[in-house]
């Protein structure tokens, strides 16, 4: 391993001594058509795997996964630190299973307990505990200090590149506000 900007811990690799993305971006367009689209999409990938690995080394210490500090960030910011389990996969967009076995993962460290819910007896509300606040507030910090990985850009960069992939989301239905 090496530690690269930032200190973000990466993959035991020399970089390469050129952009293989921009290299398959040329032959592609020599022999296929047109490479914007495909060379978009593939440094998305790959600026999705570097950013994996970086949340992922600031979370480890901490014994947590991406889906599970989310699942923490969700109920931190609930009212009172508690939701029912359905809105939790609405908001994370998630399968019901999935909710239940990152839910299963935190309460088994004790960072969140279940209960019934007080008026809807089909629901399950699952609420974040004193240790979850703690393990939360050390994790973020930690995220926060990587920058979760997004290094290289600018304050303004990273707005439009926000906006950019909110763009691309909004016209995937991924949800349906208007802007």
């Amino acid at each position: 391993m090496r530690r690269g900007y930032y200190g973000i811990v990466m993959p035991a690799q020399r970089p390469l001594p050129f952009d293989p993305i921009e290299r398959a971006g040329k032959l592609w367009a020599q022999r296929i058509g047109p490479s914007e689209t495909m060379a978009a999409v593939t440094n998305v990938m790959r600026v999705q795997q570097i950013l994996q690995h970086a949340v992922d080394a600031a979370l480890r210490p901490h014994a947590l996964t991406f889906a599970r500090y989310e699942a923490l960030v969700l109920l931190s910011f609930s009212r009172q630190g508690s939701l029912p389990m359905r809105v939790m996969g609405e908001r994370l967009q998630l399968h019901p299973t999935s909710v239940t076995n990152i839910v299963d993962g935190l309460q088994a460290d004790q960072l969140v307990e279940r209960s019934p819910h007080p008026t809807d007896g089909r629901a399950t509300l699952v609420t974040i505990t004193a240790a979850g606040w703690e393990r939360l507030d050390k994790a973020t910090t930690a995220l926060t200090a990587t920058e979760f990985g997004l290094v290289g850009l600018d304050d303004q960069q990273t707005a439009q590149l926000t906006r950019l992939l909110t763009e691309v989301r909004r016209a995937a239905g991924d949800f349906t506000d208007p802007g």
